[in-house]
């Protein structure tokens, strides 16, 4: 699960270039190779917890973007 907020809010406490920044390094060891099986799952793992927090983060810039430009309908349905 993502990690957000205290507060609720569904924003992550992560920052979107501080997410992508940390993907994209784990994305390279991956694609190294060299790492334990463990070690691998792990950085799996951390890589989907990224992926999900800059997927929020895009998709509530979507939403304020369709907000500020009266497009607020079915945001859901153009990302598909």
């Amino acid at each position: 699960m993502a990690e957000t907020t205290p507060d609720g809010s569904g924003t992550p406490d992560v920052p979107y270039e501080q997410a992508r920044d940390e993907l994209i390094a784990v994305v390279s060891r991956l694609e190294q190779g060299g790492t334990s099986l463990e070690e691998s799952l792990a950085l799996w793992e951390r890589g989907e917890q990224l992926a999900a927090i800059c997927q929020q983060w895009l998709d509530g810039a979507r939403a304020r973007l369709a907000k500020a430009t009266g497009n607020d309908q079915d945001v859901d349905s153009d990302a598909m």
